[in-house]
């Protein structure tokens, strides 16, 4: 069996005793079995991401085509943007 020795703030470990002990019981062991799922659940998502972000052979090709809907130039959406952006700086 493997270790790994982490460190975290102070207010997740709190978070996580709590959680891990309700669920798991107070006893021996219950830190590692709520680790274990957690990193075990963590794992599958970041490899779901990974899957799909390997899978694509040319990032230009997946993304053609995406924006076909709109009607507006490139300038103008870039004019747009900077429109929204000093809006939002002003607020």
């Amino acid at each position: 069996m493997g270790g790994i020795k982490v460190y975290i703030s102070d207010e997740l470990e709190r978070k996580f005793r709590e959680v891990a002990m309700k669920l798991y019981g107070y006893g021996k062991g219950s830190l590692s079995i709520a680790c274990e799922k957690a990193i075990s659940m963590w794992l599958s998502q970041v490899s779901e991401f990974l899957d799909i972000v390997e899978s694509i052979e040319d990032p230009i090709e997946a993304i053609y085509g995406m924006l076909s809907h709109v009607k507006k130039s490139g300038v103008e959406l870039q004019h747009e943007a900077k429109e929204i952006r000093a809006r939002k700086t002003l607020r």
